[in-house]
């Protein structure tokens, strides 16, 4: 993973100093305030939700985090201290509530219904990230994110703004409160890991472009012979349904059980009116199902290499979908769909 743009050094943790207002005690006035605060919102909210999404792999969670950073940096201007790097101090506090907030993640997933899977999030265009580059569109992949699951948290948080956003380890181990030693062995032990499992991705967007819209257009189809050439022999489909809306229990492998599942998938579009709306989700090939009225039925994502697909990631959990727009009512579609082959077996009678 190459190193993307630096951030200004952090000062950590003595890097605020009294500001020169227009109030007698150095205070500044509430104008001031909340005019640096707004523009330091506009300018640096696409870092932090760069960062705060890799960490915690929510979209939702990522907001609330950058929230939170926000008003500790608003309170710090209105105690009258002058905060020399809203940048520095904001990704510190940010990383650091992220990391606070991993440490409870196991505890909540050893309840989770079903397999999990990250939020997922449209990245067609840059505004919703600022990381153009290829390689950070990877470290943006479901199956990138997966594998830093495997990492702790502050192993996590020192690779991403090392390796993924080019930090230096100073500014690292002010963030984490290690020593840029101690640091430097973190980011080894977990680039390792990273290395071991870092999924490919076909080099070409261009042609992971087309083979997603050639698979779509079979999916919509039932193309089951199309389904079948685009996929890899061993390729595995997970869902994620959350134990709030009906999905696969378990992962599904090989192409052809993959392929019948999903002509499955197919005729519950054409039956109930789906419409698949092609997008880039995590900086992959992917797509929005639709419920007829527009509301979001679930989000597909693809790992694309070799020609074929490798992976098939579905997110219908309509906590996971709320941030992309309204939700349909998974359960009553699948209630639907049950009715409508009910009637097609007694016509058949």
């Amino acid at each position: 993973m190459s190193h993307a743009r630096p951030v200004e050094p952090v000062e950590p943790p003595h890097f605020r100093h009294q500001a020169s207002g227009a109030h007698p005690d150095g205070r500044p006035t509430e104008e001031s305030e909340a005019a640096t605060a707004s523009e330091t919102l506009v300018e640096l909210r696409p870092l932090l939700f760069s960062i705060a999404y890799r960490m915690l792999s929510s979209a939702s969670e990522a907001e609330d985090v950058i929230q939170e950073a926000f008003i500790r940096f608003q309170q710090a201007l209105r105690d009258g201290m002058r905060i020399a790097s809203p940048k520095a101090y904001l990704s510190a506090v940010t990383t650091r509530l992220c990391i606070d907030q991993l440490r409870s993640a196991p505890k909540r997933r050893e309840t989770y219904v079903g397999h999990w899977l990250p939020e997922p999030l449209l990245t067609d265009s840059d505004a919703v990230d600022p990381a153009a580059h290829a390689e950070q569109a990877d470290s943006l992949s479901m199956a990138f994110l997966l594998v830093l699951e495997r990492l702790s948290p502050v192993e996590r948080a020192v690779f991403l703004l090392h390796d993924v956003f080019g930090y230096g380890y100073a500014e690292i181990a002010g963030i984490v409160g290690k020593s840029e030693e101690n640091c430097r062995q973190l980011a080894t032990r977990a680039r390792r890991h990273v290395k071991a499992e870092k999924p490919r991705f076909e080099a070409s967007r261009e042609q992971r472009d087309r083979l997603a819209a050639r698979f779509f257009a079979a999916l919509n189809e039932g193309d089951l012979d199309g389904l079948v050439g685009m996929l890899a022999d061993d390729v595995v489909v997970y869902g994620d349904g959350g134990g709030k809306a009906p999905q696969w229990a378990r992962p599904i492998v090989g192409a052809e059980r993959v392929a019948r599942l999903l002509l499955g998938v197919s005729q519950d579009i054409r039956q109930l009116k789906i419409t698949i709306e092609l997008h880039q989700v995590n900086g992959q090939p992917g797509a929005i199902l639709r419920a007829p009225d527009g509301r979001v039925v679930s989000v597909f994502s693809l790992d694309i290499a070799d020609g074929v697909v490798q992976t098939i990631r579905s997110v219908i959990n309509p906590d996971k979908l709320a941030h992309i727009g309204p939700v349909a009512d998974a359960n009553a579609m699948a209630q639907e769909r049950r009715e409508i082959r009910r009637r097609e077996r007694t016509a058949r009678l």
